[in-house]
Order: C-alpha cells, then structure tokens, then sequence
C-alpha cells in the first residue's frame, strides 16, 4: 500500500475472498440474519460449519474471530468502520455515519476520557502504534471489553494525519480477570481524576482562580459532581463560596463554625462527611435541602481542606442520584481534598502577599496632588501582578517656588522589595531638591549623584517636568526614559521629542552629569501624558508597538483627564504584562490665553561649543516632529550658521527659538537672538575671502529670512516650508521690521514635489 492523501483503504474484510474452492456465505456461516437482543440488525454471529479450504485466507479469519479493522483520516475527520469493526461496537451501518464523535454514546465517561488521553498522546509523542483496552456499553445495556490496535502514518513533517488498525471482542479473553482488570481500571480512572485536578490547580494564584479551575477540570466531572462548593475559615466562621452551576446557598453565605451544617461539621472535626440521600439530607442537614433540591442533586460529600495541619475549611461535592460511597471512593475525594486544601492555601497566602506588597508600595507613593491653577493634573499607580514582585515606579506632582508645579515619573531598576526601598529614598530626594528651587537639570545631576552614592547597584529612569501654569511653559528633562505622548485638543497625538541623558546613577558614575533641558509651551487644551514602561511594555513584545497602541488609547479616550486617566490604567483583554505602572497626566485648562505657537528654545553661552550641538538636536528633533520633511537638514544648517554668526560677532551668547507657524500648515521659523544691535550684511564675498558667505547660505537655504530690531539686541529669523505640505503662494518677500539697511532676498520659490 502507498501512503498517501486517503489513497488507500483497508479492504472490508466482511468481503471474504475466495481461495482454490470458492466459498459461499452460507458455507462460511456468514449469512445476514435478523437482529437478536443485544445485537446489531447486520452483525454477523459465528459459522456453524466449518469453512472449506485450507490454509484459511486472513480476512476470513479476522471475520470469524470477530476482529474488524478501521482507517481513520485524522485531517478530514472520518473514521471508517467495516462490519466486523460494526459488529464490536454493536452498531449497525445505519447508525454509523463516519463521525468519529458518533461512537461516544457507546463508551462510558472515564473510558472515554482515558481512550481521549491514551490516544492523544500517542499522536503527540510521535510513537508508530498504540494498543488498548477499553470498555463499550451495548444497547441493552451490558458491557462489553475490546482491543484496539493502531499504526500511525505521518507526513513527511512527522505529523500523524493517518490512524489504520484493528479492533477486536475482547470479552472472552478477559472473561476470568474481569473483576481483576474492573478494579485496576477504577484505580486507573481514580488516578486520572486525581491527576488532572491537581494539574488544573497547578497555576491557580488566587481562591477565585482556583474554582475556576475546579469548574472547568474534568475531574469533578469523572467524579460525577453536579455541584461544587467551596467553604473557607474566615474570623471565626466558614464562608461559603461558589464552584458550581449555583454560587452558594443564598440563605447561608457565613457559617457559625458549632452551626449543624455539613462544611461547619467537617471543619470542626475534621472528618468528611457523606449524605447518601434527599431522606437523609433531610433528616440530618434539612437547612440546606432547599438548596440540594434547586441544583436536582440527591447526594453529597463534604471532605475538610487541611493544609500544614491546620483545617482551613471544607469541601462540598452534589450528586444527582442518592449512591453509597464506597471505600474506594471516599480515598478518592480525601486524595481529591487534599489537593485542593495545598490549592487553597498557595493561593491564599498569594493573595495575602500581593496585598502587602500593594500596600508597601502604594504608602510610598503621595496620597494627594497640589492645585494648579490653570492646569489640571490626574495621576494613577497600578501594581504587579506578581506576588511580591513589587516595582521600583513612582510619581509624583511637586509646589515649587514662585507657583511652579513640577511632574515627575521614574522607574527604579528591578522588581523587588529593594527596588522599591530604593524607589522611596529617590522620590524623596528629587522632591526635596525640587522644593529648594534648583532648576530642572539641577535636580536630575543631584538625584544621580544621590543614587550613585547609595552604591545600591541600581540605576532609575526619570521623567521631569517644570511646569509655569500661567504662560504654559514646560521645562522637560529626561534621563533614559521614554518620551511623553503629547495629545491636542482635536484628540490627535503624538511622542513628543525630548533631548535625554543617562539614567540616574549611570550618569553620574560616568560623570556625565549635564542633562539638557526641551522648553515648550503647553498649548490651551492640550494634555501632556507622563508614563512608565509598565503602560506599553509586552515580555517578548515590540515596544515600538505598544507605544502605538497607548498612543491610539489616548487619542480614543475621553477628554476629561481623570476619566483618560482611569481609561489608561485599565488592563487590556489578553494583556499578558505584568510590570507595575505610574502615570501622570498635565492639561492645560481650555480657557488660558492662547500663544501664536509653540516654542523650543535653547540657550547658547559664549564659547561653549557643547551649546551648539545641544542646539542642532534640538532644531533636527522638532523639525522631525512637525513634519518639515526634506528641509530638516537644511532647517539646521541655517540653525547652526546664524548661532555661530551670533557667537562670534557679538561676544556674547545666543537663544535660539524654532517653533510652527500656526497659520501656515507646514511652515516652520527659527529665530536667533543676541544683545548685538549690529545688523548682519548681505554682501558677495571676494574670492579669496574666508569670510562673509555665511547669509549667502542662509539666502539660499531659507524660504524667507530678515532681521528684527530688539529692545536688547536684534532677532535674525528665518522661514521654512515643506513642499509635501503647501506654502502660502503669496508674493513673499523678506522685511526688515528695524532701522538697518539690509534689504533681505526675495523669497525662493518652493521646491517641486
């Protein structure tokens, strides 16, 4: 035979082949007759003559040994059974229709699942055949024992797709160790029960997860429990819980430990306890018959859960029809008991556990938030999800001098009790540095070298944020953290950019301690969203990724920042992650006075040549946050040529300020600003000069440029567009709004998309 996709089909063997004398049905005694009690209408009973011919042809034999065979396509999901195969199952063909599934109302419950499980792993683990012994209740209701053999085909991946064997009456051999082979497959199925149970209950973390894991095993099921209830000690009295179709007994939730209650009888004599009737529920508990009666049960067992030798509480099990427990049975539901009294107890003393360390963490944390006038702030802390393992994230929200606020978040390295120890003592620190007025770089450089001197061996990441609630002006200093998210009043979102340093505590071990700071004004409206890795971080998942998924929460969420604030913090359906979080939330009230733009700016001191290349990550960051496309480079450039034009004509120092124009999508300014009243010239250097080229550049760079006169100096700016994004079409020209006579340029035209 070829293995291949259902190209072969083991031949019937009810079709008996004919040798050197050809043999008729009648000479085989292999004539259909009429149905008999227990028997299928076309199972064929033994011969009463012998067969002609010898040697006998082997489907002739199989047939009259009662043995038929089956091919089972496991990709289509066919099962087919010949006659003889019918004939075991004492089906007729009639009743059969190549569903696999059909056969089950054949096999008693605990065979079916030990045949399911035998099988299955069969399948999985790769092995070429597998035998077994089952049991198949006939329609008149006797059991019957068979065999089953079966080689496995698999693909050229190694997976089975194939099942061809064999499969026999197998009453007659196990005639004389039936009682034998009964009881071994009870302890058999009792072992199942147990193991499948206390594998359900392995990852159980809390009491609640550990019904659900009774419910949903099928070991109460094997067991034949219609109801389950579990009933713990709590100060002084069993409170009941649910398990099963009902939660509990509404009339009953707290139970009196000396009430005459089965669950209060096992807890406090430890002993199970077992009704085997409704009579005998009524005579001995008639409290709780009402409630036996509503889930149709007739019979329980009530076992106590013991664990470290001390009763937690008892175990409550329903049956349908009243049953005497046998001895092996009442092992069983002690073994059972056991299991789920060590359940109860892990899962407990988790929850105690995860309690304390909510608790350790949250009484670090500030309890309350400042009122800021003209800014509204919202902050949350969600904890693990691990026991113990407690984070090292904060927040906080700080008065500064003058009516400043400043908003911090951080994250500590490690998920510990000294990551959060460590968490404390930095919160702290930074707020007390903060409250002394130090500005924000300030109180980064000293929180580092703080934590670097604790020589704890860790280092914390940290987002701080200076706020002026009156002009809307933030101060953003960032120490190896992740950028905030910047929502508008339209709903739309986006990172926004912010100059970084090392985290705390590196950066001070590698005296790298300057920590430049992003200036910006929070525009009417808008909410700035401070967060932890906890947020957006995926074990195993691409942080890129989460990032957009919390920037498409915000943007979806509700305006109100404590409604955002609690939309944010909710857990996600099949969210797998489990790392604590802190989240701070500033938004500007809709009612301040509305700025022509936001802002960056940057301080240049004289002869720093550290400031200048502050200035061009600052100017390269916000040109590719506002889209200017191409131009970013030569944005910096000019950026960079006027800042140094500035330094070295001024002997002084230099703000830069770049920002959007509001009205003119896609139009980006820069502004360099000196205490110089000297006016730049634009004139055509000679060609042996070294000098003078400088506003040639920038003339032919910038869309528009010019010079403004200052009450303190002079403002030389200029104007960027993005061609993908329009520019104003007018006739643009360059003006000088002071006394100098430096005409500017006319304005270049755009370049072509």
């Amino acid at each position: 035979m070829r293995i291949g996709a259902y190209s072969v089909r083991v031949s019937r063997v009810n079709q008996l082949a004919y040798h050197r004398t050809p043999l008729t049905g009648r000479e085989c005694g292999m004539e259909a007759r009429g149905s008999t009690s227990g028997r299928a209408p076309d199972a064929e009973p033994a011969p009463e003559t012998a067969p002609a011919g010898w040697p006998i042809d082997t489907e002739t034999a199989l047939a009259l040994n009662r043995t038929g065979s089956f091919d089972w396509d496991i990709e289509r999901g066919v099962l087919h059974l010949d006659a003889p195969a019918l004939a075991v199952w004492d089906l007729s063909r009639a009743e059969y229709d190549d569903d696999p599934r059909s056969l089950s109302r054949r096999l008693p419950a605990p065979e079916s699942s030990r045949l399911d499980t035998l099988i299955a792993q069969a399948l999985e683990s790769g092995k070429p055949d597998y035998g077994a012994y089952f049991q198949i209740q006939r329609r008149d209701g006797t059991v019957r024992w068979a065999h089953t053999q079966g080689t496995v085909w698999r693909d050229e991946r190694g997976r089975a797709s194939r099942v061809i064997g064999i499969m026999r009456d197998a009453t007659d051999e196990l005639s004389q160790p039936t009682e034998r082979l009964a009881l071994n497959a009870e302890g058999l199925r009792h072992t199942s029960v147990v193991e499948r149970t206390t594998a359900a209950l392995a990852h159980a973390r809390t009491v609640r997860e550990v019904l659900e894991a009774l419910e949903s095993s099928r070991g109460m099921e094997q067991v034949g429990a219609v109801s389950v209830l579990v009933g713990l000690v709590e100060n002084g009295r069993v409170r009941l819980l649910g398990g099963g179709p009902a939660e509990h007994p509404p009339q009953l939730p707290y139970n009196r430990l000396d009430d005459p209650l089965p669950m209060s009888e096992t807890v406090r004599t430890r002993t199970p306890r077992f009704v085997v009737s409704r009579e005998d529920f009524a005579f001995r508990y008639p409290r709780v018959l009402p409630y036996v009666e509503s889930v149709g049960a007739s019979a329980g067992a009530y076992l106590p859960l013991i664990a470290q030798g001390t009763s937690i509480g008892s175990l409550g099990l329903l049956y349908q029809s009243q049953r005497d427990f046998s001895p092996e049975e009442r092992d069983l539901l002690t073994a059972l008991a056991s299991s789920v009294a060590q359940s109860v107890q892990r899962a407990r003393l988790y929850e105690q556990e995860h309690e304390l360390a909510k608790g350790l963490q949250e009484a670090m944390l500030p309890h309350t938030v400042p009122d800021i006038p003209g800014v509204r702030a919202a902050v949350r802390y969600r904890p693990a999800h691990q026991g113990r393992d407690i984070g090292g994230d904060w927040y906080d929200v700080i008065p500064l001098p003058g009516g400043r606020v400043a908003a911090v978040v951080g994250d500590v390295q490690g998920h510990d009790t000294q990551a959060a120890a460590v968490m404390g003592q930095l919160r702290i620190v930074l707020r007390a540095y903060a409250a002394e007025g130090h500005s924000a770089a300030s109180v980064l450089s000293r929180a580092s070298a703080f934590l670097n001197d604790m020589d704890t061996g860790r280092f914390a990441t940290c987002l701080y944020v200076e706020a002026d609630p009156v002009s809307g002006w933030l101060r953003v200093v960032r120490a190896g953290h992740l950028t905030p998210i910047l929502r508008r009043p339209d709903g739309s979102c986006r990172q926004f950019p912010v100059l970084g340093a090392l985290p705390l505590g590196l950066s001070a071990h590698f005296e790298l301690t300057e920590h430049p700071v992003t200036t910006v004004e929070l525009e009417p409206g808008e909410t700035l969203v401070l967060f932890t890795d906890g947020l957006v971080e995926v074990p195993g998942g691409n942080l890129e990724d989460g990032l957009g998924a919390l920037a498409e929460r915000i943007r979806t969420g509700p305006g109100d920042v404590e409604r955002l604030a609690d939309a944010l913090c909710e857990v996600p359906e099949g969210f797998p992650g489990t790392d604590d979080m802190a989240l701070v939330l500033l938004q500007r009230e809709a009612t301040a006075a509305t700025q022509p733009g936001r802002r960056l700016h940057q301080h240049v001191a004289a002869g720093d040549p550290e400031g200048l290349s502050a200035v061009r990550d600052m100017v390269r960051a916000a040109a590719r946050s506002w889209r200017a496309g191409e131009r970013v480079e030569e944005m910096v450039l000019v950026t960079d040529e006027l800042t140094t034009n500035a330094l070295l004509h001024t002997g002084g120092g230099a703000v830069v300020t770049v920002y959007p124009l509001s009205q003119e999508r896609g139009r980006v300014r820069v502004e360099v600003t000196d205490r110089s009243s000297t006016h730049p010239q634009l004139r055509t250097p000679s060609d042996t000069s070294l000098a003078g080229r400088g506003l040639l550049l920038v003339d032919q760079l910038a869309d528009m440029w010019g010079v403004e006169s200052r009450g303190t100096g002079k403002c030389v700016w200029c104007e960027f567009a993005n061609p993908q994004e329009g520019t104003s079409g007018d006739g643009r020209t360059t003006r000088d709004t002071g006394d100098s006579e430096d005409g500017g340029k006319p304005s270049r035209d755009p370049a072509p998309d």
